[in-house]
């Protein structure tokens, strides 16, 4: 029996009887059965609704009703105890009644004795609680079927049959009489590119050679399209390891496919335009690579194109028209190439193409002017007609080429190259070009050391005042004393430290110097005062937020009195934004700053602008001055400047004075002060303070005229 107490309960409506059955179940070494009694049909009911019992002994005849009756009852309230019937005599029908009925056994009264009883209760209990455990087990799976996400498929392997959950089906379009339980009806579905692997799969694990099935593949949908499947399965094998079934399950992966596909295609492609990006133009052109080194045959060509003025429909109408402008070149550019070819967005304005299979170097100069003829077409974008043109470097593959970013970076540098020598056109790339890119490189990382240890020094070129042939003061000149390349001028940096921004910082520093000297110059020359210094101010320096607050800081700092301080700023950075300008213009006047404008006479269209800038001094530039004698125009155009800026109240410094006869020209044009080698070249802090020594030791005499 068991271990625990069984609680049994009798229904019969006979004491004797229930008299019987207990002392059969004393005689049977059953003292863990603990035997209750109820004699009425309803008494039994209201028992058995407790639950409270193991096993139940209904006897046939209950009054008026009968136990099968009462059995049938207990069934269709799902009562879980085991029922055995009793009855007075052996009756085959009454038998046959009574299991289907559900009973679980069946005793005739006066023909069992104490451990007949005693076995048929433990049995029963035995097999009502395996039934349960069943009846539990097919509602999980039953649950599990209905509820799971994946399609299931149990495939009878000996009768070739194959059970297909309604999932399974619907997952494919279908409803449940849709579909028979033949293989076919799996395989008939499978994409005809994967059906012979997905097979071949099956076959190797029903084989044993893999510990299980498992397969993403392609099924049609009724509609007509593909979903992507994954279907696992598993044999269950016979004692001599032979499956003879296999079950698994389906499950939908289309939107995990297409959403992959979506960020495969997302990592190698641009998403303005669509095209395929570096990543995936830098692959292509590693290939390419090694193609070329297995074939001597085989030649191709990276262009790397570059937008001219870009910026400018940039800012000028947006960045959503740049876009559409981005756009509409590559599809431009696309019908340019072939489908060997290949083109790329690297981001911005730069694409780059690699032409396959070239003849010679004249094939991919002949697709360079397609691509020209092509976008000089012009661009009608959201009512705007926009015009543009590119810059072309082309770089030709050849066996000194080993990684790829190599050619890449050659043909950047001939794109570089094609927009300094006028832009809209393409140039090759040669080792005279890397040459210099690599020279630039150097010039800019010992740019920026100078600019971090603070190694320009400020040279001075005296500013005369022409009717008296006195220094009045000095403009300040930068220059790079450079390790191993000695003295670097203007020319050489400028436009990199402009290009760099390191042009804000060399102009502090420069300013810095220059008002600190000049400071020290006030105190040593007090006689030969007023002394003002002159400092040129780039384009980008004048467009800081905070040009304001630095001057003045530097001012305060030094000493300096802003009245001794001039600032020149060319015509080109105030004309670039002349309301900006205007008002940068007013910010430093009211500091106390005297204004010039430089290199006047190379940007006209200043001129009717001049009478709103708050400026002192007009400089004439040195390529008029320098040929007055030899060409009467130049000397008109300086005569106008001289006129013009006298009657608007500015004073007048004339650049490139190199001869006597230039001066003398000027004196007669009334120009108020000359620069130039005439008087003295650029000289350090040190040789300026001579000149100014000598002066003040000649009483005032152009001490200039001695160097």
């Amino acid at each position: 029996m068991h271990k625990n107490r069984v609680r049994a309960l009798l229904v019969d409506d006979d004491e004797d009887d229930y008299v019987v059955t207990r002392d059969l179940l004393s005689e049977s070494n059953s003292s863990a059965v603990t035997l209750e009694w109820v004699a009425t049909y309803s008494a039994a009911l209201e028992a058995m609704a407790s639950n409270e019992y193991d096993v139940c002994l209904v006897d046939y005849r209950l009054g008026e009703q009968t136990g099968i009756e009462l059995l049938r009852e207990a069934v269709a309230r799902r009562y879980t105890a085991p029922v055995i019937l009793l009855t007075g005599q052996g009756d085959h029908e009454v038998d046959v009644e009574a299991m289907e009925a559900g009973a679980a056994d069946y005793l005739v009264k006066g023909q069992f004795g104490a451990s007949l009883l005693e076995r048929s209760i433990r049995y029963a209990i035995k097999d009502a609680h395996t039934l349960e455990a069943l009846r539990a087990s097919e509602e999980r799976y039953a649950l599990a079927a209905r509820g799971a996400n994946d399609g299931l498929w149990d495939w009878n392997l000996k009768t070739d049959e194959v059970y297909f959950s309604a999932r399974w089906k619907s997952m494919l379009g279908y409803e449940g009489g849709e579909i028979g339980e033949s293989a076919d009806e799996w395989f008939n579905r499978v994409h005809p590119d994967d059906c012979e692997r997905v097979k071949a799969e099956i076959a190797a694990h029903l084989a044993g050679v893999t510990p299980h099935f498992e397969n993403e593949h392609r099924m049609r949908h009724q509609d007509g399209t593909y979903r992507w499947m994954l279907s696992r399965g598993l044999a269950v094998r016979n004692a001599s390891e032979k499956a003879y079934r296999l079950a698994g399950s389906q499950t939908d992966l289309t939107d995990r496919k297409v959403a992959e596909e979506r960020l495969r295609h997302a990592a190698l492609h641009d998403v303005l335009t669509g095209l395929p990006n570096r990543a995936s133009f830098m692959d292509r052109l590693k290939r390419s690579l090694g193609r070329a080194k297995q074939r001597d045959d085989y030649f191709f060509a990276v262009l790397f194109l570059d937008l001219d003025r870009f910026k400018v429909i940039n800012d000028s109408l947006g960045h959503l028209v740049g876009d559409h402008l981005i756009v509409e070149i590559a599809r431009r550019l696309e019908v340019c190439l072939r489908p060997s070819d290949m083109i790329a967005r690297l981001g911005g304005d730069e694409f780059t193409i690699l032409i396959d299979h070239l003849k010679d170097a004249s094939d991919a100069s002949h697709v360079a002017n397609r691509i020209q003829k092509e976008l000089a077409r012009p661009f009608n974008l959201t009512g705007h007609e926009l015009f543009t043109t590119a810059s072309i470097g082309i770089a030709l593959s050849s066996p000194a080429y080993v990684i790829p970013d190599h050619l890449l970076r050659d043909a950047d540098i001939a794109m570089y190259r094609a927009k300094e020598q006028g832009k809209g056109r393409c140039e090759f790339f040669d080792t005279a070009m890397h040459d210099r890119a690599v020279s630039l490189l150097q010039l800019e990382t010992d740019l920026r050391r100078a600019v971090e240890h603070q190694e320009f020094q400020v040279y001075y070129q005296p500013i005369v005042s022409l009717p008296t042939g006195r220094i009045s003061g000095f403009e300040a000149l930068v220059r790079w004393p450079h390790q191993q390349r000695g003295m670097v001028s203007p020319g050489e940096f400028i436009s990199m430290a402009e290009e760099t921004g390191l042009i804000n910082l060399i102009g502090q520093q420069v300013l810095n110097q220059a008002c600190r000297q000049m400071y020290s110059w006030q105190k040593q020359f007090p006689h030969l005062l007023p002394l003002t210094i002159s400092v040129n101010l780039s384009g980008k320096q004048f467009s800081q937020h905070d040009l304001i607050k630095q001057i003045a800081d530097i001012l305060e700092e030094t000493g300096l009195e802003a009245s001794s301080l001039k600032l020149e700023i060319t015509e080109s950075a105030i004309m670039a934004n002349t309301e900006a300008a205007t008002a940068m213009l007013v910010e430093l006047k009211a500091l106390g700053i005297a204004l010039s404008i430089d290199d006047f006479g190379t940007g006209y269209s200043s001129l009717s602008y001049l009478h709103r800038f708050p400026i002192d001094t007009l400089k004439i530039d040195h390529s008029f001055v320098s040929r007055m004698g030899i060409e009467d125009q130049n000397s008109e155009i300086v005569r106008t400047i001289t006129t013009m800026a006298h009657n608007l109240g500015l004073d007048v410094v004339a650049e490139g004075v190199e001869t006597a006869e230039q001066m003398a020209q000027l004196v007669t044009l009334k120009c108020e002060y000359g620069q130039g080698y005439f008087f003295s070249r650029p000289v350090d802090g040190r040789a300026a303070g001579a000149l100014l020594t000598a002066e003040f030791a000649l009483g005032g005499k152009p001490a200039s005229a001695a160097i």
